[in-house]
């Protein structure tokens, strides 16, 4: 059985990335995703090719779980007004060593730093900057030593 918990990804920077705006600074922002659930970050109006964040994002997790699939995907994308957004570039985190971690010492954090973010053709197209946290849910032991009748510390 696997046991949850909470990843938080620190969305940082991007650095030199293509500009698929031929006339006008790229507006870009970030689809991340794991599994089946996505967040998006704020767009970086007219940052062009090196856009910043700093935003913070949380998803639950469980650990292990069914698949070995622990992918964390960003998808950078280029905001257009009157046409459908550009692809920009994505980057992918593989997270099961920071799961692991989380769950042997109870918190595993990974220091904002650079991946590299890759066009559909697998070339190399600039790098985004991205924190990891993750935290386990502490194990409710005391609900199954009780037969599911929790002890109040109230009385």
């Amino acid at each position: 059985m696997g046991r949850s918990g909470i990843l938080e990804v620190q969305l940082v920077d991007a650095r030199g990335l293509g500009n698929t705006d031929l006339f006008a600074k790229m507006d870009p922002y970030v689809v991340i995703r794991y599994k089946s659930e996505e967040r998006k970050s704020s767009v970086a109006r007219g940052a062009g090719g090196d856009p910043k964040w700093n935003e913070r994002f949380t998803f639950r997790v469980q650990f292990p779980g069914a698949d070995d699939e622990y992918k964390l995907i960003l998808r950078i994308m280029d905001k257009d007004t009157f046409s459908a957004d550009d692809f920009v570039g994505e980057a992918t985190i593989y997270l099961k060593d920071v799961l692991a971690l989380g769950m042997e010492n109870g918190i595993a954090e990974i220091r904002p730093c650079k991946h590299r973010v890759l066009l559909a053709d697998r070339t190399y197209c600039g790098e985004i900057q991205v924190g990891l946290t993750f935290t386990p849910k502490r194990e409710e032991a005391g609900e199954r030593d009780y037969g599911g009748w929790k002890h109040s510390s109230f009385e």
